[in-house]
């Protein structure tokens, strides 16, 4: 039998792919609710370290938070101060990391500046605090490696660990300043804090708001994790299985063991579809992984019933990886378990799309072809 052949969705008009563009029908004055997101330059750890244990519950006195270096406080200062400045802006949450910062922002009535300019001040604000706390260290460009983690060490040190013992090593060096010798010039990230631009994402739906204060809350448990369970979060580009080739994020050992594609017709009933249910889970119970790219409304029943009877899962994406993505949600604490694996055979986008019929039907001769491999 003639394999098909598997090729790329190409969009008819590319769209430069920026986590940073403005929105192009958005009047940034006016009133809204925004989550910004500003990233430490060379993604150097100099806010703090994250401390305490991604195995307990929230609301526990050990759940991971961070631990603010001087910098880091100084940062804080900063935002609490901000109202100050723009008292049309309210400061409704926000959370440090080590290499980055979660503002959530509500402009409460119209400003004689764009929501842009607010945030440029603030940057100026914590840049005269970066060069007035952090001195580099000898031999680097900007006062920390840019491969240390946020404990002082290498990554690495946290591979193969217990939860609670992986916490314990998050808890590092301190990031205080050093005393220079009078007069002796220092060598900054050009005297940069932040990377230039920032990312914004407004609120647009309801319930969307308290979905970003659990991100937000959530961080310091998921840098955590990310750290005990590196390979399950770490992108793998090119990775090749039946003749195509897929970006991956979690347990690509999935793919060894035998494989029930989930597909099911919009014309199906909600009898020929629970029927396909029981079939799904009774081989889950065989142990085979269940692989879709759950587009159709009973393909997404399926799979939300194995997922949440714990079945191991392997879900084909339309949209691609940025080299900072990891899952959201679930699908999060889901990649830690080992239970699932995100393949994307085409590039990332940043524009909003309506899958096609002939991507959806070449994602399940995908799906298919990895099941008869």
């Amino acid at each position: 039998m003639e394999e098909k052949s598997i090729t790329p969705h190409s969009p008819r008009h590319a769209i430069d792919s920026s986590m940073k563009r403005r929105g192009s029908s958005r009047d940034y004055r006016q009133r809204g609710w925004y989550m910004i997101t500003l990233v430490v330059k060379g993604r150097r750890p100099l806010l703090g370290n994250v401390i305490g244990d991604p195995a307990v519950q929230y609301g526990e006195p050990e759940y991971p938070r961070l631990s603010p270096s001087p910098l880091g406080e100084a940062v804080q200062e900063q935002i609490l101060g901000l109202p100050s400045f723009y008292p049309q802006v309210s400061i409704e949450g926000f959370q440090l990391m080590p290499d980055h910062l979660h503002l959530l922002l509500s402009v409460k009535e119209e400003m004689p500046k764009p929501l842009g300019l607010v945030i440029r001040g603030f940057v100026q604000g914590c840049n005269k605090a970066y060069r007035r706390l952090v001195e580099p260290l000898a031999g680097t460009e900007g006062g920390a490696s840019a491969s240390a983690s946020p404990s002082g060490g290498s990554a690495a040190s946290f591979h193969g660990l217990p939860l609670r013992a992986c916490a314990l090593q998050a808890q590092g060096a301190s990031l205080a300043p050093q005393r220079r010798p009078e007069g002796q010039r220092l060598r900054y990230e050009g005297g940069l804090l932040f990377e230039h631009g920032f990312n914004d994402r407004i609120l647009t739906h309801r319930g969307q708001l308290r979905i970003w204060r659990h991100y937000l809350a959530d961080n310091p448990r998921r840098l955590l994790m990310k750290r005990c369970h590196p390979d399950l979060f770490r992108i793998q580009r090119n990775l090749e299985a039946a003749g195509m080739t897929f970006s991956a994020i979690g347990n690509r050992f999935l793919l060894d063991r035998p494989l029930f594609q989930v597909q099911c017709s919009r014309s199906l009933t909600a009898e020929q579809i629970e029927a396909q249910k029981r079939k799904a889970l009774a081989a889950c119970a065989e142990g085979v992984v269940l692989i879709s790219p759950a587009i159709s409304p009973g393909e997404r029943a399926i799979m939300r019933a194995a997922f949440e009877a714990g079945a191991a899962e392997i879900v084909l994406l339309e949209n691609g990886f940025t080299d900072l993505a990891k899952p959201g949600g679930a699908r999060f604490d889901a990649c830690s378990r080992g239970q699932l694996l995100l393949l994307a055979p085409w590039e990332h986008h940043n524009d909003r799309r309506v899958i096609q019929r002939g991507q959806c039907l070449q994602l399940n001769e995908m799906a298919r072809r990895l099941c008869e491999r």
